[in-house]
C-alpha cells in the first residue's frame, strides 16, 4: 500500500509538499524525505507525533533514544514502520524539525493506495519555500512590554486601620484558632 501525505507549515504558508511512501516504509525514511525536500540537515534531532483530530499530540516516534523512563511505548524512527502506527486517511501528524524552538511541519495522511508498492519514496510535488531550518534565539524571544507606572495616590491616616483597634477582639480571635482554650490545635 501507498501513503500519501500532505505537508505544510504555519510559518511559511505558501510552502506544502506531497510525499508518496510504501506504508510499510520506516519512520525514518519518511524524515529523510522531508529534510530532503525541506533542504534541512539530517543531523538535527526531530521527531514525529500521531495527533488527534484536534491537533493534540498522542504518541511520539523519535529520532533517538533519549532515555526515557516513562511506562509508556516509545518508537523510533529506525525501528517503526508507517502502518504500525497509521491507517486511516486523514490522520494528522505533527513533524517537529527544529527541538529547541518546538517548531514543526503538519501532515495529513491525504491518502492510502492499496496494491501498489513503492521502493523509495518520493516528493510528488513541492510549492513555495520552507521556513528556516533553525532559528536564533533572538528570534523567538518575545520583548518584555514596557511597563507603564501609575500615579502614586495619596494614602490617608484610615488606610492602614482603624485607631479604634480592639485589643480584645484580637485575642478572641487567637482563641478560636487556637481552640478556645488558649491550646494549640494539633
Amino acid at each position: 500500500m501507498i501513503y500519501k501525505f500532505l505537508v505544510g507549515s504555519e510559518e511559511a504558508e505558501n510552502f506544502k509538499l506531497e510525499i508518496s511512501i510504501d506504508a510499510e516504509d520506516t519512520f525514518m525514511r519518511l524524515r529523510n524525505t522531508i529534510l530532503d525536500a525541506a533542504g534541512y540537515n539530517k543531523e538535527e534531532m526531530n521527531s514525529f507525533y500521531i495527533c488527534d483530530e484536534d491537533w493534540n499530540k498522542e504518541k511520539e516516534v523519535t529520532y533517538v533514544d533519549m532515555g526515557s523512563e516513562s511506562d509508556e511505548d516509545v518508537w523510533f524512527m529506525e525501528d517503526t514502520r508507517l502502518d504500525e502506527l497509521l491507517e486511516d486517511e486523514g490522520q494528522k501528524l505533527k513533524f517537529v524539525f527544529d527541538y529547541m524552538t518546538e517548531r514543526y511541519f503538519y501532515m495529513k495522511l491525504k491518502e492510502t493506495v492499496p496494491g501498489k508498492h513503492l521502493h523509495d519514496p518520493l516528493c510528488t510535488r513541492k510549492e513555495g519555500k520552507a521556513p528556516k531550518e533553525s532559528v536564533s534565539i533572538d528570534d523567538i524571544i518575545i520583548p518584555t512590554p514596557k511597563i507603564v507606572e501609575a500615579p502614586i495616590e495619596e494614602l490617608d491616616e484610615d488606610f492602614y486601620g482603624d485607631e479604634d483597634f480592639d485589643e480584645e477582639e484580637l485575642e478572641n480571635l487567637t482563641d478560636e484558632f487556637e481552640g478556645g482554650d488558649g491550646e494549640s490545635i494539633d
